[in-house]
């Protein structure tokens, strides 16, 4: 059964359409629209060129060049990747979430959204970008096996025992090398390049925060909120509200 839902906006009407594949996060963004949550609230981050994210419930009511965007239920959400079937094409519906630092998990916030809008690129540009993807996978990987290693590395150090800890991250970077191997180059897909290369999106948020709907109708009010002026916390200077969310 497919779930769309119409986000009133006082810049317009946009119709969403949430995946039925991130469960988690299709039957929260339902229930907290069918409660009313959304309502009042502000698209209170907007950023030309890249996104625009609502969701905050402090953000209701909210004067004039407060800072936004700490609010919301008392609760995060497993983060849901089907990668790369859902990516950061222009009109992606994705869930806010903290930073790595703090949120290695990559959960989600409990209400934030955004819905991408992203800039088009060239195909150089996303083999460059499919390189660094190369180079994360190979620190992610790395990073991994030395936490498996960790007392074993500091007992070396303890023990200022050099030629043990170089031999141990020689070991670890071989196995490093191994596992990429198996894992395979990361690339786009060539869904993904025709998206990205024509429409237009955001691909360096791909596969670190959760896609779970799209934009049906409506893209050209999520380009006109995109443009709105905005103070220099990236508020929009004249308030955009979501008057409510309901189900279609």
């Amino acid at each position: 059964m497919t779930t769309r839902l119409s986000i009133k906006t006082t810049e317009g009407d946009i119709i969403i359409r949430l995946y039925d594949e991130t469960p988690g996060h299709r039957d929260n963004f339902l229930r907290l629209a069918k409660e009313g949550y959304f309502n009042g609230t502000l698209f209170h981050r907007v950023i030309e060129d890249f996104m625009i994210q609502g969701g905050d419930p402090d953000s209701k009511n909210a004067p004039k060049g407060k800072m936004l965007g700490t609010g919301g239920p008392d609760y995060t959400l497993p983060a849901e990747f089907v990668y790369p079937r859902y990516f950061h094409k222009r009109g992606a519906l994705s869930a806010a979430r903290t930073g790595d630092d703090v949120n290695p998990d990559r959960e989600s916030s409990g209400s934030q959204f955004y819905i991408v809008w992203g800039k088009t690129y060239k195909p150089a540009e996303l083999k460059q970008m499919e390189r660094q993807m190369e180079l994360q996978q190979e620190q992610e990987i790395f990073n991994q096996l030395a936490k498996q290693h960790h007392e074993q590395i500091m007992d070396l150090r303890r023990n200022r025992n050099r030629a043990g800890l170089q031999e141990l991250q020689d070991n670890l970077i071989e196995e490093t090398k191994k596992l990429c191997r198996q894992n395979g180059k990361p690339a786009f897909t060539s869904e993904q390049t025709e998206a990205y290369t024509t429409l237009g999106g955001t691909p360096f948020l791909d596969n670190q925060y959760t896609v779970f709907g799209e934009v049906e109708e409506g893209l050209d009010v999520v380009e006109r909120i995109q443009h709105c002026p905005t103070d220099r916390n990236d508020r929009p200077i004249e308030d955009i509200k979501i008057e409510n969310i309901t189900l279609l």
